[in-house]
């Protein structure tokens, strides 16, 4: 909104420069000026949509905070784990957790706190099996 502004003004304030004081080459001027504008604006809106749009991962102290969340809980190991922005500082997380004590999947939800910016979580128990069954 605030480019908007800024290029409006600009492009009234050549035009009444070019009508009342002759100076035609205000016009031009401000159209290069408010491209510029607008041009920053656009840069950082896709900077910052981008990473949304394009299911950015989530940075490495986010993930990591979610798997030692997990496994300092009795004999549990993240056996896969997914997460992505989907906003500013607001992500979605999928996991996959191997326990020999498995609990319903809210267990493990609010093991990870809301402060950490978890907005949608998948989660997934499988329980472990001893080698011992194998043979």
């Amino acid at each position: 909104m605030l480019a908007d502004a800024v290029t409006s003004i600009a492009a009234i304030s050549a035009l009444v420069a070019g009508k009342f004081l002759g100076w035609t080459w205000m016009d031009p001027l401000m159209g290069i000026a408010g491209s510029i504008v607008i041009l920053v604006w656009v840069r950082g809106l896709l900077r910052d949509s981008s990473k949304i749009l394009l299911d950015h991962q989530a940075p490495t102290t986010v993930v990591e905070s979610i798997r030692s969340a997990i496994e300092a809980d009795d004999d549990n190991r993240v056996s896969d784990i997914h997460v992505w922005g989907i906003g500013p500082a607001r992500y979605a997380a999928a996991l996959g957790v191997v326990t020999h004590n498995p609990r319903p999947a809210a267990h493990y939800r609010r093991l990870i706190a809301v402060e950490r910016g978890i907005a949608h979580m998948t989660v997934e128990v499988s329980e472990c099996e001893d080698e011992s069954d194998d043979k």
